[in-house]
């Protein structure tokens, strides 16, 4: 038996990393899911995005797990493609219990920055606010409770990155907004026996830092005046280590926990 049998569960930003990481580790507790991505680049963002292609290979795994699964491309941004995508699914898996709101994005270095700042709020906090507008209706239609996750980041707390600009001011802006946007939910959905809470983790081995600009922009850190560093001597987590997190408060081992920002993060946010 799995922690998580009978359950459906809403992953954004599954093609590949973190959300891909999600999607398995739920359906290995026995939920089926849905998942989107967005499936293509964003003009500011200086790494490529989750593909199509990458997006079939999360349903694969998911399949050999002999879970259901329903994948579709959808950019967070555009509300009416998500909501529509999410009641495709539920209509198909025939319910909604877990939602993690994973999708984001980071940018660095040059670019023009009215844009990079426009287009990562757009997805980090307008995204999730879609995301959470989308799922929440059919959790509650569910009348058996359920689990809201948001993915944050330790940069949602303390405001520390690699570098000043504003790629990074609007990645740290749009981290801790959006657990501002959890607890509002936490109060509106207790009644509910609906859960809502943040995770915000350090760094995470996934694209979003290991492309070909991300050892530069590390080098960089040497020149703040902030550290950096974790506390426990690993310079990234892997996507697994948050899944576990999300695993758990998907669960009903957590069944009383609600409005927490649970910090991943090796203790980087002591520093």
């Amino acid at each position: 038996m799995g922690l998580l049998d009978g359950k459906v569960a809403f992953v954004t930003g599954a093609a590949r990393g973190q959300g891909r990481s999600h999607a398995i580790r739920l359906a290995r507790e026995g939920a089926d899911v849905i998942v989107v991505d967005i499936c293509e680049d964003i003009g500011s963002v200086p790494y490529p995005l989750g593909t199509a292609d990458e997006l079939a290979e999360t349903v694969a795994a998911v399949e050999q797990l002999d879970r259901r699964i329903v994948a579709r491309a959808v950019d967070t941004r555009d509300q009416d493609a998500l909501r529509a995508a999410v009641d495709e699914g539920v209509a198909i898996l025939g319910r909604l219990d877990i939602v993690v709101a994973n999708a984001g994005i980071a940018a660095f270095g040059s670019g023009v920055p009215a844009v990079q700042f426009r287009d990562i709020i757009d997805v980090n906090l307008v995204g999730t606010w879609h995301t959470l507008e989308a799922a929440v209706p059919h959790v509650v239609a569910g009348a058996e409770g359920g689990s809201i996750i948001v993915i944050s980041s330790s940069a949602g707390t303390n405001g520390k990155t690699s570098e000043i600009g504003p790629g990074t001011q609007a990645y740290v802006a749009s981290k801790h907004a959006v657990i501002g946007l959890m607890r509002n939910y936490a109060l509106a959905l207790g009644q509910n026996h609906i859960r809502v809470n943040v995770i915000t983790p350090c760094g995470v081995d996934t694209p979003m830092i290991n492309f070909d600009r991300g050892g530069a922009i590390h080098e960089k850190a040497a020149e703040l005046p902030w550290d950096l560093s974790n506390v426990i001597p690993v310079p990234y987590v892997q996507p697994d280590d948050i899944s576990d997190a999300v695993v758990w408060l998907a669960s009903d081992a957590a069944k009383y926990v609600t409005g927490v920002v649970l910090p991943v993060d090796a203790g980087y946010a002591l520093k």
